[in-house]
């Protein structure tokens, strides 16, 4: 090892182990915001010598909850003694990538709540009315090492404290105000934590701060595909913890849907195409790539998790895992995600936010762009511990390829090849002759507004996708008249139809199943007209196998039953749980998947 420049040594305490003497040299060379801190901070240093690095951090942590001391002065002090302590463990290798951003994502908890607090103190009131909502990577506990902290403030009107002549949403706009400006002014000091409140509602017309009547009125009856996103990672971090807990519980429902939702996908793939379009400069590896936004990059990885947990979230709540790195562990074991690619992914997001945090701690900057100067590209390798820029850019094109790959097949818009055209007559006579009678008067009317599951335009452009594989389903049926007027009928009773059809459009296969169940088992396709999320059954990976023994089914139904609240909602799933293992069944037997005699027996389980 290469003993530390004189300056550096006169500050380094005895008793520093020789990965921490490494790390304190490399910050030093490498990183100018660091330096300046292991300049001022030389206390941190002899706690970590003295006590190690968990000790120095439980110092920092305690210097922030130190109410004795003025709020802004002991957080800003804090903020740096945890900066510094937090950047040497990680360096050093001492912590994880979990324990790096859990310990940033601990302090901006306290940090948050201990604003609130003094907000609501100086108008003489406890810590209750206002509380916090921490969304993002701050949600997750994921928080980065010079990152905003995204929050959604909310109040309850009958709690806040108010002065004369204030309405409960002036008060809550100016308390809000007020520990905002605790946080995030800049002072001869620093700051505490960059406050970014655009996640709530409308924020460019909406206060700061929304009651939780309007908030939960918004995400019951609003909301659009993101903020479900944005809310798996949500929790109540600051100030009124049961309120805005029991606002987080309230709007679980929009959340977590209990039908499969592949309305999802198409969203959040429209979003990612924006990205990239946006971030284009950013997309090629090399100076100026994102290593958030870029093609492969950390919200890739993020997005493939997120969308299968809001496919498949609704119906197992062992799915809901705010951080990344988790819930690609619940997905892969749940047999969501193929265990190699899951493993792949988190090698990926590792890598991808150690490089990310190297690049924040230099300067402490919120950046996620590779730099385009090679003095800065080489300070970031070496922080890294690559021989040199090259090197750490050959690891981060092998990081990035597999996500890319993944997140390609995730989001793929399938070419519509065989889509049908506007002249339906020519279409069905090209495509199936004889038949052509059956169709062209169904497809005119479906397209002409009168069927209640294609009014809206979601529901229509999902329809379209689809309507081939259908078509082709009537047409190969045993009674081709028969199989389609099934299908008109089929149409008539769904009761809405985007959620339906975007299912159908991501997974043919059950084109193929509802065409076979409409030519062959009316009844079952009746029910399935009647309650389209039994659908959602023949998804999962163990669809065709054999159901469990009785003491399996009791043990699963007893966990579905665990989830309700009320006996309405008891008896409400234990009849959709016996209908989906009906339908099971029956499909199995329509598909030549199980015995007779074995679906009997299941039955009578």
């Amino acid at each position: 090892m290469r003993p530390p420049p004189a300056d550096l040594a006169a500050l380094l305490p005895s008793g520093l182990q020789a990965p921490m003497v490494t790390a304190v040299a490399t910050a030093w060379a490498q990183a100018p915001f660091l330096k300046g801190l292991v300049r001022s901070r030389a206390g941190v240093l002899s706690t970590i010598a003295e006590h190690g690095v968990d000790a120095a951090f439980a110092n920092a942590m305690t210097v922030a909850a130190d109410s004795a001391r003025d709020v802004m002065a002991r957080l800003r002090r804090a903020r740096g003694d945890v900066a510094l302590v937090v950047a040497l463990a990680d360096l050093a290798g001492y912590w994880p990538l979990e324990r790096v951003t859990a310990a940033l994502s601990d302090f901006a908890d306290l940090s948050i709540d201990a604003a609130i607090a003094e907000a609501l103190a100086e108008r003489g009131a406890g810590n209750a009315g206002l509380a916090a909502l921490a969304l993002g990577k701050l949600g997750s506990h994921e928080l980065n090492y010079s990152s905003d902290v995204d929050l959604i403030l909310v109040h309850e009107p009958d709690i806040i404290p108010r002065r004369a002549h204030e309405e409960p949403g002036e008060a809550a706009v100016r308390i809000a105000r007020r520990a905002v400006a605790m946080l995030s002014e800049m002072t001869p000091d620093g700051y505490v934590q960059r406050v970014d409140l655009r996640l709530r509602p409308a924020s460019e017309i909406t206060p700061i701060s929304l009651s939780v009547v309007a908030a939960e009125h918004y995400y019951q009856s609003e909301a659009q595909t993101w903020e479900r996103v944005a809310f798996i990672r949500a929790r109540a971090c600051g100030g009124d913890i049961g309120l805005g807990q029991g606002l987080l519980d309230r709007i679980r429902p929009f959340v977590w849907r209990r039908s499969l939702d592949w309305t999802a996908v198409g969203d959040i793939q429209a979003v990612s195409l924006r990205i990239r379009d946006h971030f284009d400069a950013g997309q090629r590896i090399g100076p100026g790539y994102d290593l958030k936004r870029g093609r492969g990059g950390i919200r890739e990885v993020e997005f493939f998790t997120q969308i299968h947990q809001l496919i498949w979230g609704g119906r197992n709540p062992a799915l809901r895992c705010p951080a990344t790195l988790d819930g690609l562990a619940a997905l892969a074991a749940a047999g969501h995600v193929e265990a190699g690619e899951a493993v792949r992914l988190a090698r990926s997001y590792r890598f991808l936010r150690t490089l990310e945090h190297r690049l924040q701690m230099r300067r402490d900057e919120q950046t996620h762009a590779v730099p385009k100067f090679a003095a800065d590209r080489a300070a970031v390798a070496a922080l890294s511990g690559a021989a040199d820029w090259a090197a750490a850019e050959r690891t981060l094109v092998l990081a990035t390829a597999p996500v890319a790959a993944a997140y390609d097949r995730l989001i793929a818009a399938v070419p519509n090849t065989t889509s049908i055209p506007a002249d339906v007559a020519a279409w069905a006579k090209r495509r199936h002759g004889g038949i052509a009678r059956h169709i062209v008067p169904l497809v005119t009317r479906w397209r002409g507004g009168t069927v209640r599951a294609l009014r809206s335009a979601a529901a229509r452009a999902a329809f379209e996708a689809v309507l081939p594989g259908l078509i082709d389903g009537v047409a190969t049926a045993a009674d081709p008249a028969v199989a389609a007027a099934r299908l008109d009928g089929f149409l008539a009773a769904l009761p809405q139809g985007a959620q339906f059809f975007a299912l159908l459009e991501a997974n043919p296969r059950l084109t193929g199943l509802l065409s076979h169940l409409l030519g062959v088992a009316p009844v079952l396709a009746d029910a399935l007209a009647r309650e389209p999320a039994l659908f959602d059954v023949m998804l999962a990976p163990d669809a065709f196998d054999a159901l469990p023994g009785p003491a399996a089914l009791a043990a699963e139904l007893a966990g579905f039953i665990g989830l309700a609240a009320a006996m309405e909602d008891v008896l409400d799933r234990v009849r959709r749980w016996t209908g989906e293992r009906r339908f099971q069944l029956g499909a199995q037997l329509i598909e030549g998947r199980t015995d007779p005699l074995v679906a009997a027996r299941s039955l009578s389980d």
